[in-house]
């Protein structure tokens, strides 16, 4: 559920190019709705609940959907930039169920704060960190890195001292060029810092520490099993949906906004009918619509790939690992 476009940053990466000034999201009750909608139909184990933004933590009612989740028995969690976690945050984070949390941490002090546009913004991502680490009782607080061109050369300053930080995991994830990262292509990761990324996340994991690749782009069979722990396969509107700050019913959230990715809007139509009797454009495989990705030799473990690094002008992946990891399955 995506809350807000509002955010108290403006990163040079973000996907929905939120901003400070950017509007609020839909009222509390129409996420309400959809909850027990879904609680009705499917019950509550199956089920988790992502609350993002923009920042989350600046959507008005954020603690009354909070606790309207965690009333209905669903598991949850957010990602944020974290500077908003002030010990008495935690406090009621802890207390309305929240199980996991990823917060971003994209450098060094210097290359953080400068590629999100929040001076000081290192030190506050960092305290609010901290502070769920002594509020306790988190199933997960995971840090997430988007790396580029600019900070890869910082990552093994940041894994020294993301060591020294009692955080349960870190994801690693590459730059994608979507929203306002189209702007700045010189960040865009080249052939040879993708390698070099995958080295690194092998590295440390042969080591046991608890990094990961994220949900983006098949690897190749011998990459997925060194640098994550899953196979990577798109789930976006197989087993993911999204209702965006508008209403609009996607899946994914940081895919592309545009008329064939949107389902529906959850004001003019009922979300369990969109999810049951829509989707259909993300229920077949990507590669069907490329003729570079159909007949590739890894389709059948790859299926096109991210939804979200698709271009759907051209029906083409925009980020292929085929050449760069591996030649051919």
């Amino acid at each position: 559920m995506e809350l807000t476009l509002k955010c108290n940053a403006a990163c040079f990466h973000c996907g929905s190019r939120c901003t400070p000034q950017s509007p609020d999201g839909l009222p509390v009750e129409e996420y309400v709705r959809v909850l027990r909608q879904v609680k009705e139909r499917y019950g509550n184990r199956m089920t988790q609940i992502c609350l993002t933004g923009g920042e989350p933590l600046l959507y008005k009612d954020f603690f009354v959907l909070a606790e309207e989740i965690h009333r209905n028995g669903f598991r949850w969690g957010i990602t944020s930039n974290g500077t908003l976690i002030t010990r008495d945050v935690a406090r009621r984070l802890r207390e309305t169920g929240m199980g996991t949390i990823s917060i971003s941490v994209d450098g060094m002090p210097e290359t953080h704060d400068k590629l999100r546009g929040m001076p000081g913004g290192f030190e506050r991502t960092m305290q609010g960190i901290q502070n769920l680490i002594d509020e306790g009782g988190f199933h997960e607080i995971q840090v997430t890195t988007v790396i580029n061109h600019q900070n890869i050369g910082e990552l093994e300053d940041l894994f020294q001292y993301l060591d020294k930080v009692d955080i349960d995991s870190w994801r690693v994830i590459g730059l994608e060029p979507i929203g306002r990262a189209l702007e700045h292509p010189d960040l865009l990761l080249t052939p040879e810092d993708q390698r070099r990324l995958f080295a690194f996340i092998k590295s440390k994991r042969t080591a046991d520490y608890p990094v990961t690749y994220g949900c983006s782009h098949y690897l190749g069979l011998e990459w997925e099993r060194e640098v994550r722990d899953w196979y990577f396969l798109c789930n976006a509107g197989v087993y993911v949906a999204g209702i965006l700050s508008n209403g609009d019913i996607s899946a994914c959230l940081d895919i592309e906004r545009r008329a064939e990715t949107i389902q529906g809007n959850i004001f003019r139509d009922n979300f369990l009918d969109v999810w049951e009797n829509g989707f259909s454009f993300f229920r077949r495989p990507l590669s069907e619509r490329s003729a570079v990705c159909h007949g590739c030799s890894a389709e059948e473990f790859c299926a096109g790939g991210a939804c979200h690094s698709w271009n759907y002008d051209r029906n083409e992946q925009m980020i292929c690992m085929k050449g760069i990891l591996f030649e051919e399955e």
